[in-house]
């Protein structure tokens, strides 16, 4: 797809599909998504459908509107905010004369451009295969074509589409024998790191809901962090320190979106599997966005899918397997009213922290917040140590939240002592105690 095409963006609002967005909502986020690879918005709007027509979606009349309206806006490309089957794709190029993409088609692209490691590219190439696949009667030109065959074992041959059918299944099986390799590796580094052991923190929310801001933000990484749709697609993992905490992973993930793409959602299952893997969830929301509760849905039904969260019991939140904490984020950009009231909500709400990462506000309280969700469980001890002890009083300063110390007068032995109040993790202390006796 070419960067600075012209498109026409057309949302089909389809009678009688329900949709967690409202339709002006999911065309400015399909308008979001054209902008994410640099295409140019000629034009956009809402097409009501009230019957949808197997070959082109819309009905004839709304087909020619859009010919006359992408003639107007000089627009090349077309982009339908929905899912087209081949044949509405096939058929819609056909009349329009312009190139057609469906969503999962416009989200493919913008993986395919984004995808920066060797993974990331496997797993976009799984997924473009995918969807290809089904797709070979209307983007290949030579399907009419057979292959004869020769001498007296001539006859009608391998037809063109089969053929390529048959080498589009043995690219994707080779594929997913290379991904199958990246996920036993992933489990090794997993594996590793459970042994030393440092909890895994996993920021996930919606696309462009903050996630890269607040991550560069912990760990002083420079992340691409821009207004934009899917602007992190590769995971990143840094180390990060916190109150009585000496070492966390922090691991960014790509953002999830509506209607995801199913050939995305099974190609990045390895990317997905940190999330399964984590100690705690940051769920970081767009808490500004007028759509954030719809959005914070969508999250919470990938998550399900991941088998993360639990289905919900009657009248009760969603039961997670894992800690998760929400991060209300670009707390800057809600209007004062509607401030006051979210922050009386977060108050009494353990689950939650406001946060602006732009600005810096609250990050403190995060960082605190997370710790004691990490340290849960931990159990308030006191020890009295020689002065002399100075690797011991170290890595409690290291390994522990150190809540009080004082030097001591010297005891029988004459020799200066030193009291901590400290508090520890079960799998500190034992570390701890068997330190000591080392």
């Amino acid at each position: 797809m070419t960067r600075g095409a012209r498109a026409l963006v057309v949302c089909p609002d389809i009678r009688g599909q329900s949709n967690e967005l409202p339709a002006e909502e999911r065309l400015a986020e399909a308008i979001g998504l054209a902008n994410a690879i640099g295409i140019v918005v000629a034009e956009s709007y809402v097409q009501p459908v009230r019957d949808v027509r197997p070959a082109t979606l819309f009905g004839a009349g709304q087909v020619e509107k859009i010919g006359t309206d992408a003639e107007l806006a000089e627009a090349e490309l077309i982009i339908v905010d929905g899912a087209l089957s081949a044949i509405q794709q096939r058929t819609l190029e056909e009349q329009l004369k312009r190139k057609v993409i469906d969503r999962t088609g416009l989200i493919l692209e913008i993986f395919g451009e984004r995808a920066a490691t060797a993974e990331g590219r496997l797993q976009v190439e799984l997924a473009h295969l995918d969807y290809q696949a089904s797709r070979l009667v209307r983007s290949w030109t030579h399907l009419e074509r057979q292959r004869g065959g020769y001498g007296f074992l001539g006859g009608p041959g391998e037809t063109q589409i089969e053929a390529d059918r048959r080498m589009i299944r043995t690219r994707m099986s080779r594929l997913r024998k290379e991904l199958e390799q990246v996920r036993k590796t992933r489990a090794l580094h997993r594996e590793r790191r459970t042994r030393a052991p440092w909890p895994v923190i996993a920021l996930v929310g919606y696309t462009n809901a903050g996630k890269s801001t607040i991550f560069n933000r912990l760990t002083g990484a420079d992340v691409m962090a821009e207004d934009l749709l899917f602007a992190t697609l590769d995971p990143t993992m840094r180390a990060i320190g916190l109150p009585g905490v000496e070492k966390a992973i922090l691991s960014d993930t790509v953002g999830f979106i509506s209607d995801l793409p199913t050939q995305l959602v099974a190609a990045f299952r390895a990317t997905l599997e940190e999330v399964t893997n984590a100690d705690l969830i940051l769920h970081v929301r767009d808490i500004a966005n007028p759509s954030s509760a719809a959005q914070k849905t969508q999250v919470l039904d990938v998550l399900r899918g991941l088998g993360v969260v639990g289905a919900p019991e009657e009248g009760a939140e969603e039961a997670s397997v894992i800690p998760i904490l929400e991060v209300w984020n670009k707390w800057d950009l809600l209007p004062d009213d509607m401030r006051t009231d979210l922050a009386a909500r977060a108050e009494d709400d353990e689950g939650v922290v406001p946060l602006s990462a732009e600005t810096g506000f609250n990050l403190e309280a995060l960082e605190a917040r997370i710790a004691q969700v990490l340290t849960r469980g931990a159990s308030l001890r006191e020890f009295v140590l020689p002065t002399s002890a100075g690797r011991e009083i170290a890595w409690l300063h290291a390994h522990g939240d150190v809540l009080e110390e004082e030097e001591l007068p010297a005891g029988e032995g004459g020799a200066p002592r030193h009291r901590v109040l400290v508090r520890l993790g079960p799998k500190e202390l034992g570390q701890f105690e068997s330190f000591e006796l080392g």
